[in-house]
């Protein structure tokens, strides 16, 4: 039996709670499975990619770590491809978000941020980066007794 099971009486929240955000994160996840073919998906690094191909999601990706984030948003926004940036919510990713955010603006790009947005919504003070969400999401299969990654 896994340590999740044992203490549920130690939980900080009520069952249907954690049930909520796996069921939330979820829809998240199949989302994302779901991209279409022109949608790339701006992360920080190669953990965040890892992290997200460890969840089953193996879109196109790009480092915003990796480079000037000018370069980065001209090079995209000459594709015509859809953006998500999908970057950590601490407060390194906060600024990395905003700063790309305002370079495609100027180059009359809308980049999808609602991802993103959701996660932090669902997740709170859980964790706080892309790279912790395989674990998040196992451990709330593991509290509400569903199937593992």
């Amino acid at each position: 039996m896994s340590r999740y099971k044992k203490d549920r009486r130690s939980l900080k929240a009520p069952l249907h709670v954690y049930e909520k955000r796996l069921e939330n994160i979820e829809e998240i996840i199949d989302e994302l499975l779901h991209l279409p073919e022109d949608t790339v998906i701006i992360v920080e690094g190669k953990r965040d990619v890892r992290a997200l191909n460890r969840l089953g999601i193996k879109g196109h990706f790009e480092m915003a770590t990796h480079g000037s984030t000018s370069n980065l948003c001209e090079d995209i926004a000459k594709t015509g491809k859809n953006v998500i940036i999908l970057t950590d919510w601490d407060r390194r990713g906060n600024m990395l978000m905003s700063d790309l955010t305002k370079h495609f603006h100027s180059l009359g790009v809308n980049p999808d941020v609602r991802i993103r947005e959701r996660l932090i919504a669902i997740v709170q003070k859980e964790i706080k980066d892309v790279e912790g969400l395989p674990t998040y999401v196992l451990k709330l299969r593991h509290i509400t007794g569903y199937s593992t990654l």
